[in-house]
């Protein structure tokens, strides 16, 4: 038995509402039939033939004319719905955070999934795998860092920035460095092919050394190419024999070059009297991740290096000139960016910042 049709009336307000609802085409179905409803009762039609215009049952109609008529607009919307209380809470997410902030159990480098559900003791190890994704929080993955305590990092680390953001006018900025003790390895290399048929391309864990080389490296900050050569040794000598060559590529030019702290970096004052145009720049302490060659450095391991196997010492040398021929043809300076840096206290130190 279909009740007493109740009496809808509609404020001019509530019947623009209900109308913008009708023609929005990103209404929910379940909205737009509700607003149908009430719009058609405004209008004084019958139950039956409401039902029949949006396609429901009378009984349907019945409830969204009561609602309206008792509660207005607010009335169309969904009640609250009892439902299966959630085993797990905030309280337990906190619990989960809590126990990351402490060491993990004796004999264990990191906490996992399983060692986090066993401590808590009445957590699922799933609900800890997918509480972990939600936070985007890797136990696995590291960062690492080199905290600089020089007294003078803030003063250092501005004349470096500086020189990339803002080089001097009609001067050449240079970063310099050397990548020491380059092997020569030679290793079985080949394919190895599946039981399922894939084939995969791999080397052996044994191999033969030819011998190392040291790579000078000086990287020309506006135009990011590179000017390098070997050396067998590592010395203040080989060091200043290549910045005699970096001089020389560069005649009567005002060159500013960036240098980490190394031994043989510094105390060059007779060098640089002879050299009048160049002027070194020194990273400061611990904080050689300033000095942009390091990262061309990154690339030559990366693109270069990795995974690769040589008969000769000559046979390397000859790889990476072929690299830095490669890489230069191709060279765009380095974007210096700064990224806000977050890190809890430790150990009564910080980093500075500028």
């Amino acid at each position: 038995m279909i009740p007493e049709a109740r009496e809808v009336h509609l404020s001019r307000k509530d019947r623009k509402v209900l109308e913008a609802c009708c023609r929005s085409p990103v209404t929910l179905q379940r909205d737009l039939k509700r607003a149908r409803i009430v719009l058609l009762a405004a209008d004084g039609r019958s139950t039956r033939s409401i039902a029949k215009e949006v396609g429901v049952q009378p009984r349907i109609v019945s409830l969204w004319r009561y609602r309206y008529a008792d509660h207005g607009l607010e009335g169309l919307q969904d009640k609250p719905r009892p439902g299966k209380q959630p085993i797990y809470t905030k309280t337990t997410d906190k619990r989960i955070l809590k126990l990351l902030d402490k060491p993990p159990p004796q004999g264990f480098a990191r906490w996992t999934g399983p060692l986090l559900a066993e401590a808590l003791g009445d957590v699922d190890v799933q609900y800890v795998w997918r509480f972990l994704r939600s936070h985007k929080i890797d136990l696995v993955a590291r960062k690492s860092w080199c905290e600089s305590n020089d007294p003078n990092f803030t003063a250092k680390a501005a004349d470096v920035v500086g020189l990339y953001v803002a080089p001097p006018a009609k001067a050449i900025v240079l970063c310099v460095d050397e990548k020491p003790s380059i092997q020569a390895l030679e290793r079985a290399q080949g394919y190895l092919k599946l039981p399922n048929g894939r084939a995969l391309t791999g080397q052996s864990h044994d191999y033969k050394r030819h011998g190392t080389t040291t790579l000078f490296a000086a990287l020309e900050v506006a135009t990011g190419k590179i000017i390098a050569t070997h050396s067998k040794r590592r010395r203040r000598v080989e060091f200043l024999d290549f910045m005699n060559s970096v001089t020389a590529t560069f005649p009567n030019r005002k060159l500013h070059v960036i240098l980490d702290n190394l031994n043989t970096h510094k105390k060059n004052e007779d060098w640089l009297k002879a050299h009048p145009n160049v002027q070194f720049h020194f990273t400061p302490t611990s904080a050689s991740w300033l000095n942009q060659v390091e990262v061309w450095f990154s690339i030559l391991q990366g693109q270069s290096l990795s995974g690769t196997s040589f008969t000769s010492l000559k046979q390397l040398q000859e790889h990476i000139d072929a690299y830095v021929n490669a890489y230069n043809d191709r060279a765009e300076p380095f974007v210096w960016t700064k990224k806000k840096v977050r890190q809890r206290r430790f150990k009564g130190r910080r980093i500075t910042q500028l």
